[in-house]
């Protein structure tokens, strides 16, 4: 192993960077408005405030976005559980919508919980539940799990 990987943060240490402001991080998360609020491993929680402008034509948030938070949710779970100098990649999401969104539902909080995690796959699995405490979508991942 390179001295480069052994001064590289751990998965865990690298959302926890996120969470706490200290990352200089500034992708989909911020684009889309939402932030991780709970980090362990094996575990995240993203809260965010769907608005008007993740609308789809019919008036409901777009199943994009609960499907961003999802597997933001999901991934960053298997990225806590990943040593130094690992990466991981979505091979698949599928998302269950279970009740729409407006901005009305907000803040609502996507889960992530890792299953598994082998030298090479990792599964995990997905919840979005409202303001109100109602279940509006679940989710399951597989990532494919490598050495950067």
């Amino acid at each position: 192993m390179s001295d480069v990987v052994l001064d590289q943060p751990s998965g865990l240490d690298q959302i926890r960077s996120l969470m706490n402001g200290t990352s200089d991080y500034r992708g989909i998360a911020h684009l889309m408005d939402f932030k991780p609020v709970e980090v362990e491993s094996g575990r995240v929680v993203f809260e965010g405030r769907p608005s008007k402008s993740v609308y789809n034509p019919i008036g409901t948030v777009h199943g994009g976005y609960a499907a961003t938070l999802l597997d933001s949710a999901m991934g960053c779970a298997v990225h806590t559980r990943l040593k130094a100098g690992q990466g991981y990649t979505t091979l698949e999401l599928k998302v269950a919508y279970h009740r729409a969104l407006s901005d009305a539902s907000g803040p609502i909080r996507a889960e992530g919980k890792v299953i598994s995690l082998g030298r090479r796959a990792a599964f995990a699995e997905g919840r979005l539940i409202d303001k109100d405490g109602k279940l509006c979508a679940t989710a399951t991942t597989t990532c494919l799990v490598f050495d950067k």
